[in-house]
């Protein structure tokens, strides 16, 4: 039997659960994890929401219902901690955990961190909590050229432009999260229409207000920590089991880390803070070197950030787009799970 390979888990955050991911959980999950399904239902019940199985079930995808935050939140996490437990583990030693915002409530229970039923109690709650904050959101920027190397001074520009909005009376506007070839820019609405207004040229897309996303990671979200950490005491935490890398590329080691900071860490600076989600990816890569980065369902949209923080220090020489397709098509170094013959490989099962 040929060795196993080392894997990073990347877990993915919110907008990754759409119309072609309804039915994805009893699809992929329902039989062989009926038990923990029943487990997160049971804790929506006891809530008065619908459950994991009724809105994964559903006839229809609804904007409307689906993206709420304290509906995409519990979804999320289940078909992420579920497709996690289904990874084979004679195939892959996971070595590293890592997340993308709200992905970092996966990761803890990814990591053991807490238990993967508290985890889907932390994550329904942050669901609602996420929707506790002062008016404002979040618009999606690109600073790369087709072939996803860096436009050169964009970054930097863009950067300028938001911190002098952010300096005027009335106007709130910071980094939300660092997507290294996106930029996720967060604030009230007089920021955010000034950035609107005076943004310089970006390639690819318009810059993209993201629907239903309040102002994620910045100051304005100090309802939802306030919430957070009233609702959600320490004693679910405990010492992580495999390495966790956060949102400021900082590692929580396996075995040596301190239950109550990581909990000061998910319900504080997590949420208050900058997500440089690339620099958590390259600091666990340079610091694990991992033969594949595996990224749990559901989707598969994290993929391109995750192709542009590797290309973003030439991780094995893949320096661009064009790099990482060749590679992906002889030798996968990202494997995701919401795609058919990838899952296959992550998995064992055809």
């Amino acid at each position: 039997m040929s060795a196993r390979r080392t894997a990073l888990v990347v877990a993915p955050g919110r907008g990754t659960y759409g119309k072609g991911e309804l039915g994805s959980i009893a699809r992929f999950h329902g039989q062989r994890f009926a038990d923990l399904i029943a487990n997160f239902d049971a804790q929506r019940r006891e809530r008065g929401q619908p459950t994991v199985t009724e809105l994964d079930g559903a006839e229809r995808f609804s904007v409307a219902t689906h993206m709420r935050g304290d509906v995409a939140a519990p979804l999320i996490y289940a078909a992420t901690i579920l497709d996690f437990l289904s990874i084979d583990r004679e195939a892959f030693d996971v070595v590293a955990i890592a997340g993308n915002s709200m992905g970092w409530y996966s990761a803890l229970a990814c990591g053991g961190a807490v238990s993967v039923e508290d985890g889907f109690r932390i994550s329904n709650a942050m669901g609602l909590n996420s929707q506790t904050h002062g008016p404002g959101g979040q618009i999606l920027l690109q600073v790369v050229d087709d072939d996803w190397r860096p436009v050169p001074g964009l970054r930097e520009k863009l950067l300028g432009v938001v911190a002098d909005i952010g300096s005027r009376p009335g106007h709130a506007l910071a980094l939300s999260i660092d997507l290294a070839g996106m930029l996720v820019l967060a604030g009230n609405e007089e920021g955010l229409a000034a950035l609107l207004a005076e943004a310089p040229p970006t390639p690819g897309r318009d810059p993209l207000r993201l629907a239903g996303h309040g102002p994620f990671h910045t100051p304005l979200m100090f309802g939802s920590s306030d919430k957070a950490k009233a609702e959600l005491p320490h004693s679910l935490f405990h010492c992580p089991g495999l390495p966790l890398v956060d949102g400021r590329g900082h590692i929580w080691r396996r075995h040596a880390s301190d239950p109550a900071m990581l909990w000061d860490y998910s319900f504080g600076h997590q949420i208050l803070a900058p997500y440089d989600f690339a620099l958590s990816v390259q600091v666990a890569v340079k610091e694990y070197a991992p033969d594949v980065i595996i990224l749990p369902g559901p989707g598969d949209t994290l993929g391109g950030a995750i192709a542009q923080s590797l290309i973003g220090i030439g991780w094995q020489d893949i320096a661009s787009k064009a790099d990482f397709a060749a590679r992906q098509a002889t030798d996968p170094v990202l494997l995701s799970m919401g795609r058919a013959e990838q899952r296959a490989l992550a998995t064992g099962m055809e």
